[in-house]
């Protein structure tokens, strides 16, 4: 980096602002608290106040009074603003009250800044395996020679079959207490950073999605040339290399198999004697990595909004049916361009405003009260057609919450076509829309709109095929077992 690229940065990065600020300690411990410990993406402005409050309060109790003079709403309305963007201020669809979300700066700040303690152990042997592995993926990965991808995977099957020896016989190596410490400590650094990347991924889609909105707004070209440019652009964000190596995680996440393999190892992971100091969040930090990569799919989902926004059928009717006026309007003038003295008339509804006079509303009447006639209930006749009785379609959703529960056992996530492959539909579409728009406090629904799925079902004879996003049922909220 040159000198002026270093000066640009001083004077307009956040996070440079941030460290030069004289309320450094307070932001980054605060947010820190509220946004990473917790992995949140947007907290309410009056829960975010509160909690700033209470820190203030305990803060003066501590330094005096004069430390921090200001009201917590005025701090936190200072680090959302232009001048330092710290905290991005917003609207959530459906709500009147402001949300703050940490601005990724924050976390580049805070991450520097925890660099700067201490280590009494630094581990290089892990990494030094990392280096490795990624080197044999990116040489390997990247060969297209048949002979030399067997010539690897031979070699890599002979030392898993020498390992395997090597067991057999009870000749194998347990890590040691340096060595469980060395990995740990890379595993921990990891999975930190890839929260971290989360928000400034986010935080890129979020740009690319005030830039076409921004374009939108003041577009004044035609509708087809704009709409081809949003629809450029909404590819370039799914194609581009970040969009590309994000859809890869988030379906490598995604999977069920992968998911049961990251709670196993992370169960198993707690049990590791040597590791002595173990980080908590760390048990369940693949369920962080679900939610934040969910946010970030929330975001991305905010483009596709826009544009059914922008096509929605309503308003191009409207706009046809104008210029259609507009049309008839220019043709009857051509018509009567050429004639002398035109008859040009013109009808109005009405010329006067129409009056009501107070006695002439009608004054209150009693209602008439009608008598009902009872009788006694009688036995009716047990031959009738009670076909119509059972022809009406009814749902139970505590069924449908049984079947998701039972089909998700131990596990953390299921897909609904395991759900529908152990209790097929027999209630057709109407039961599918109950599957869809379960509300349990501890089952949340899944929707993956970048792939598609097909669910059947039989209606009679005819044979139903509905086509919906990728949907699955995952535990909200829970400790994995």
């Amino acid at each position: 980096m040159n000198y002026d690229e270093i000066e640009h940065l001083r004077a307009n990065h956040p996070a440079w602002s941030l460290l030069r600020s004289g309320n450094v300690s307070l932001v980054l411990s605060f947010l820190s608290r509220m946004f990473v410990e917790r992995n949140a993406g947007d907290v309410p402005a009056s829960e975010l106040s509160e909690a700033l409050d209470d820190e203030l309060y305990a803060l003066s109790q501590r330094l005096g009074e004069d430390r921090f003079p200001r009201r917590a709403s005025e701090y936190l309305d200072d680090w959302a603003g232009s001048e330092h963007g710290w905290l991005r201020k917003f609207y959530p669809t459906g709500s009147d009250e402001a949300h703050y979300d940490m601005s990724p700066s924050v976390e580049r700040a805070l991450m520097w800044v925890t660099g700067l303690r201490g280590r009494g152990f630094v581990g290089t042997e892990s990494r030094l395996h990392t280096i490795f592995e990624l080197l044999r993926q990116m040489v390997y990965g990247a060969e297209d020679d048949p002979e030399r991808r067997l010539d690897d995977l031979r070699r890599r099957r002979a030392e898993v079959d020498a390992e395997i020896a090597r067991a057999e016989r009870g000749e194998f190596r347990r890590l040691d207490e340096v060595s469980q410490r060395d990995r740990y400590q890379q595993f921990s650094q990891t999975a930190r950073e890839l929260l971290s990347d989360f928000r400034q991924v986010e935080e890129n889609f979020r740009r690319l999605d005030r830039q076409l909105r921004e374009q939108i707004a003041g577009w004044t070209g035609t509708k087809g040339a704009l709409l081809e440019d949003a629809l450029s652009s909404r590819n370039s964000i799914a194609e581009s290399d970040q969009g590309r190596s994000f859809q890869a995680f988030y379906d490598f996440l995604l999977s069920y198999e992968r998911q049961s393999e990251l709670t196993d190892l992370l169960g198993r992971l707690d049990g590791i004697e040597e590791i002595a100091e173990k980080d908590e969040r760390l048990r369940h930090v693949h369920f962080d990595w679900i939610d934040a990569s969910e946010r970030t799919q929330a975001t991305v989902r905010l483009l596709s909004e826009q544009l059914r926004r922008f096509l929605d059928d309503q308003v191009w009717l409207e706009n046809r049916r104008v210029f259609e006026l507009l049309h008839n309007i220019e043709s009857k003038a051509l018509e009567v361009r050429g004639i002398r003295d035109p008859e040009i008339t013109n009808e109005m509804d009405d010329t006067g405003a129409t009056l009501g006079l107070p006695m002439e509303r009608p004054l209150y009447r009693r209602p008439i009260e009608v008598a009902l006639e009872t009788a006694d209930l009688a036995a009716g006749s047990e031959e009738f057609d009670a076909s119509a009785l059972v022809s009406q379609v009814y749902v139970d959703r505590s069924q449908l919450v049984r079947q998701v529960w039972k089909a998700l056992g131990p596990s953390e996530q299921v897909g609904l076509r395991e759900v529908l492959a152990a209790a097929p539909l027999e209630r057709g579409l109407a039961e599918l829309l109950g599957y869809l728009s379960l509300t349990e406090p501890d089952l949340a629904v899944v929707f993956d709109d970048e792939h598609r799925e097909q669910v059947g079902w039989s209606a009679g004879d005819v044979d139903r095929i509905a086509e919906l996003p990728r949907t699955s049922f995952a535990r909200r909220g829970r400790e994995p077992r």
